[in-house]
């Protein structure tokens, strides 16, 4: 029987089974065989695959002992977790973020905290000049689910808690270009802050503001799931955004 789902990841990604024979180093006429005869690989090129191909391993191939690896690997991939947002280390934000290379990103609401610490806008110009790409999403002021969220929350001003961070932030997108920023309009159920493969997921939770919710910190294993699932988030909330207009900053 053929793997259909195989074949699926291969197109929905662009490739074809060369280019995944290269890429995890195996013969193409293998690879043909796990989609037209739906061989079984052996488990290291499974988890690679899954990896190349951006999906869970589970997905392209079902197996019980899979899914028991695939559980380990996810639970592998929390470093700690912090019961409330105030208990992480005061450095560890910019301790990620100093050592990540190539990919730094901030989905929040506001993340008025983070905007208003001058060594993380230092850190910001140094990764973008570096050649990092570099993005901060904030919500859009003007949406739903930012007065939502500030219902939620109990304090019904997340609009002006964006705009602050947006005046924060102005020196940076005015004079570094090369620094993403965009407005979301998304109902988000984590801030999340990437560093190249670590995470930080703020947990929102119901009634309480953000620096109370707990905090998982992860580090991407390939094959693990949970980092990956986090990141797509990014990836489709950064291409539903848009650009920070004037009105943004004022109100007005």
């Amino acid at each position: 029987m053929s793997n259909e789902r195989l074949r699926s990841a291969l197109l929905t990604q662009g490739m074809t089974v060369q280019d995944l024979a290269e890429a995890i180093e195996v013969n193409p006429k293998t690879v043909e065989r796990w989609i037209t005869q739906g061989k079984v690989p052996y488990r290291r090129h499974q988890y690679a695959t899954a990896s190349v191909l951006k999906v869970e391993v589970t997905t392209l191939w079902e197996d019980s002992r899979m899914v028991d690896s695939a559980t380990d690997l996810s639970k592998a991939e929390i470093v700690t977790v912090y019961p409330h947002r105030h208990m992480v280390p005061t450095g560890l934000w910019r301790e990620i973020y100093g050592r990540a290379a190539s990919h730094i990103d901030v989905l929040v609401y506001s993340g008025l905290w983070l905007s208003e610490d001058p060594l993380f806008h230092d850190l910001l110009k140094a990764k973008a000049q570096g050649n990092a790409q570099v993005r901060i999403l904030l919500g859009d002021p003007d949406c739903a689910a930012v007065k939502q969220r500030g219902i939620d929350e109990g304090h019904q001003i997340m609009d002006g808690k964006i705009r602050n961070a947006l005046m924060n932030y102005r020196p940076l997108f005015q004079s570094h270009p090369d620094i993403g920023f965009r407005l979301h309009d998304a109902t988000l159920y984590n801030s999340l802050f990437r560093a190249d493969d670590e995470m930080l997921v703020n947990t929102h939770v119901y009634g309480i503001g953000a620096y109370m919710a707990p905090v998982l910190h992860l580090r991407r294993l390939p094959g693990g799931g949970l980092f990956d699932t986090y990141a797509n988030s990014i990836e489709q909330t950064w291409g539903g955004a848009r650009q920070v207009t004037e009105h943004d900053l004022t109100g007005a």
